[in-house]
């Protein structure tokens, strides 16, 4: 009993000092994970599995992004632990809806890239989504349009200009995912995009852009050579 309340004040002591490092702004990226955690997991030392964690998916956008199941399948994570992890990255994600409903969707870059992060950085799969603006480029919906396979998922212009027309939208971006971390635009894209980009404007409404999240980095078509 003696060793087990030793090793408890032990763990209470650094997590005060990872309290008071973040309040100083010092942590380290795994710390910052580390210290979450101990909020899920209050008695148990949390350092091995904050590791275990990144050694697996690779960074923070991964780990919040990753589902209930994946997050489980790591030792020392039971299904309590891994919804609250989930729940951060719904807040996370609401809380840009929010902002991006009362301003402009861009007025804030970082945030804007962060987001599309972290919707779609951790899919295994392709995943297209509409991002329908106003006239003042605030957002009106965030429509998960289609969820496909390793490299491929479906689109259909003709559903975009729909809903942008029920939507009353005056702008439009689209927002997809290469899991390979090929970050070119494929061809398939670049017509597809093209293609989108004319039938909006045959009703006025403007394909403001479309963007790629490959390897933990947002990719803008407007770069692309053949993007007209």
């Amino acid at each position: 009993m003696k060793d087990k309340s030793q090793d408890l004040l032990l763990c209470a002591g650094h997590r005060e000092r990872l309290r008071q490092n973040f309040l100083d702004d010092k942590l380290a990226k795994y710390e910052i994970l580390e210290l979450l955690l101990s909020y899920a997991i209050p008695r148990k030392d949390v350092r091995p599995l904050s590791r275990m964690l990144y050694k697996k998916f690779g960074g923070m956008y991964q780990i919040l992004g990753a589902s209930v199941a994946e997050l489980m399948s790591v030792p020392g994570m039971g299904q309590n632990t891994a919804i609250f992890i989930k729940v951060i990255q719904k807040i996370m994600l609401e809380g840009y809806k929010s902002e991006a409903s009362s301003q402009p969707i861009f007025h804030n870059q970082a945030m804007f890239d962060n987001y599309c992060k972290l919707m779609l950085g951790s899919k295994h799969v392709e995943e297209m989504h509409v991002l329908y603006l106003d006239v003042n480029r605030q957002l009106l919906l965030d429509d998960t349009h289609s969820v496909g396979t390793l490299d491929w998922t479906a689109v259909h212009p003709r559903e975009i200009v729909r809903k942008a027309l029920e939507l009353q939208s005056k702008f439009v971006v689209l927002v997809h995912n290469h899991p390979k971390n090929n970050t070119s635009f494929s061809t398939q894209d670049i017509e597809i995009t093209n293609k989108i980009r004319t039938m909006l404007q045959d009703v006025d409404i403007i394909l403001d852009n479309h963007y790629i999240v490959s390897g933990g980095i947002l990719y803008s078509i407007t770069g692309s050579p053949f993007f007209k």
